[in-house]
């Protein structure tokens, strides 16, 4: 299993925001670059970015910082936030991300999510963020009708690489990652399902790690790291070992 140390860009700035909350964000760093290189440091081969602005925005506002990421880190970069066209796909991967995340395009745009999915073998996750069972877009701040299953079925058979499930409630709140909705979305799909929201230490590693064989690929942590609660070495030992 795959851990993800997370850097999420708000302002040029590292910070984790509560339950996607951009009012409540806790800056942790001024230097991404620097962040992604400590990362690396502690053994992190995998690296998941978000540009918090670009997901409300619809459109890039943190490229700087990713770019000094990308130039920065020696492993695989997935980012997310705002990517909801293929020219802005494209400009990613040329950039040298190994993959793109996309949300609210996957909600309201299926079709060309799968289209991104085809022509970028391997390189498209599709968000399936949360709140009470239902699908978020908008950088959270709206919550659809369609339930998080439902949309993930949707992709069967698209090519997409995985699935980022995030449980809203429980994002930068140290609550504990929500193990059982993620692994019965595992479960109910063909499709890889990368854990988000919640992590709070490596016992969270273990249990998802413990599923790995039900389809879980990864884990992304961000703020148990960020305030010493989870030592990023023994988590992906933890991950490895699983």
């Amino acid at each position: 299993m795959i851990v993800f140390p997370a850097i999420d860009l708000k302002g040029g700035d590292v910070v984790r925001l509560a339950e996607g909350d951009m009012a409540r964000a806790t800056v942790y760093g001024d230097d991404p670059a620097a962040q992604a290189l400590l990362f690396a440091g502690a053994g992190a081969e995998y690296l998941h970015v978000v540009d918090l602005d670009g997901s409300f925005a619809g459109r890039a506002e943190n490229r700087e910082a990713v770019e000094g990421i990308v130039e920065a880190f020696p492993g695989h970069v997935q980012l997310g936030g705002g990517i909801r066209d293929a020219r802005a796909v494209e400009g990613w991967f040329n950039l040298g991300v190994a993959r793109v995340v996309m949300g609210s395009a996957a909600l309201k745009d299926p079709d060309f999510v799968k289209a991104m999915a085809k022509e970028w073998e391997n390189g498209i996750v599709v968000a399936v963020d949360a709140r009470d069972g239902m699908v978020a877009t908008e950088g959270w701040a709206e919550v659809s009708d369609v339930p998080v299953r439902d949309l993930a079925r949707r992709f069967e058979d698209a090519g997409v690489a995985s699935l980022l499930f995030t449980d809203i409630g429980r994002d930068g709140m140290l609550k504990g990652c929500n193990i059982d909705a993620t692994v019965e979305l595992a479960r109910s799909v063909d499709i890889p399902v990368i854990a988000s929201g919640g992590v709070k230490g490596l016992d969270d590693i273990r249990m998802l790690a413990l599923h790995a064989a039900d389809g879980i690929e990864g884990v992304i942590t961000g703020r148990a790291l960020y305030e010493g609660r989870l030592d990023l070495a023994a988590a992906i030992q933890m991950a490895e070992r699983a």
